[in-house]
């Protein structure tokens, strides 16, 4: 039996040819697609930024520019504006919910390219976002240009500068220091222990806050009977300074370290009882706000001297202290950004990075932690 050839009728073969071609094209298309799609990428642009880099057709644009963070955000978010493009790739990217509907705000109350990047790279999402809604601001750079300004200042920095008569850079380090706020005042709390922790008048610890790694001090390096404790790497760290200071003829002890909230209790009302409010306002912390809660505050004696800051040890510990990983935690004539009365003898651990960083350039803990550490 002989099998029978099918004979398309030509209607047939053309549509046969038809959806061949479409197929062919489709393959073709998808073929260029993924090689546009890829060169997007490889730029550094998502794969969502991509396509609508292609479908608003700025593949040419885009190429020109190179990777640009703030562009991939404008491409993937659904607040891209075309006619704010040319803005986009000149602001500085920060990861931001709202980056992209903030920038277009901004740029329509007339702020710069330059002002916007300083706006949003000085706070956080919802910082910048309360900031775009306000009218423009007047005094943006005197503030801004300063690396650790926070947006959510700018008010505090206006009143603080108007009522004391001070420059923008003392104005930014005093407010973010919240020093315009009275003492004790809207306290922040610090709720875990870290070598690098910040305790002041603004800063406080909770009655009931652990010292990480406390260790009672060997009674040969303390002043008289007392049982005092330290945290174990700041207590290590002080016995190395000693024993090579005692190379060099320096003798010296510890006198006082860690203070829990309720002997800062017992210490504050003491002297309270002896010298009245004003005494103990200007030298001594209110149980909480004692960096003797710490561990890591150091009040150190001499063995050469009965006054402290007359003694040889006074000296040697001053200019040897940071190698060690201690800073000169109260200096003389830094009272306004301290808080507290000058101090010869009480020394504090902040490991050896960050004290050579303060001894190289001649500036606080206080100051220190507003340019590095405090996220507030």
């Amino acid at each position: 039996m002989q099998k029978r050839k099918i004979k398309l009728k030509r209607p047939a073969i053309i549509l046969l040819w038809v959806l061949g071609g479409i197929f062919a094209c489709l393959i073709v298309l998808g073929i260029f697609y993924s090689y546009q799609i890829h060169s997007l990428t490889s730029l550094g642009y998502s794969k969502k930024a991509s396509h609508q880099i292609l479908l608003q057709f700025k593949k040419d644009y885009i190429v020109s520019v190179g990777e640009n963070k703030t562009l991939n955000a404008a491409f993937e978010s659904e607040d891209y504006v075309e006619k704010n493009l040319d803005h986009y790739q000149k602001i500085k990217y920060q990861k931001q919910e709202n980056l992209i509907a903030n920038i277009n705000k901004l740029i329509k109350k007339g702020y710069s390219d330059y002002e916007i990047s300083m706006i949003v790279t000085h706070g956080d999402d919802q910082a910048v976002s309360d900031f775009a809604k306000r009218d423009k601001v007047r005094y943006l750079e005197e503030f801004y240009s300063i690396s650790y300004a926070r947006l959510e200042n700018y008010d505090r920095y206006l009143k603080y500068m108007d009522e004391e008569r001070e420059d923008e850079e003392t104005t930014v380090l005093h407010v973010n220091l919240n020093l315009d706020i009275p003492d004790y005042e809207q306290a922040v709390e610090v709720a875990q222990f870290s070598i690098d922790m910040f305790v002041n008048k603004h800063h406080y610890l909770d009655k009931n806050f652990k010292v990480d790694d406390l260790v009672v001090v060997d009674s040969k390096y303390t002043v008289g009977d007392q049982k005092i404790k330290a945290n174990r790497e700041a207590y290590n760290a002080f016995v190395s300074m000693l024993k090579d200071g005692e190379k060099e003829d320096m003798h010296f002890l510890i006198n006082s370290c860690y203070r829990s909230y309720q002997d800062q209790e017992e210490t504050w009302n003491t002297y309270k009882g002896l010298y009245g409010d004003n005494y103990v306002l200007k030298y001594v912390a209110k149980p909480g706000f004692s960096e003797h809660q710490t561990g890591l505050g150091f009040d150190i004696a001499s063995t050469s001297a009965n006054v402290f800051v007359e003694s040889k040890e006074s000296k040697w510990l001053f200019d040897n202290a940071y190698k060690y990983g201690f800073i000169y935690r109260y200096p003389k004539g830094l009272e306004s950004i301290t808080g507290y009365n000058y101090e010869s003898w009480h020394y504090r651990y902040v490991g050896k990075k960050i004290a050579k960083y303060i001894e190289d350039n001649n500036i606080t803990f206080d100051e220190y932690y507003v340019r590095f550490l405090d996220t507030n």
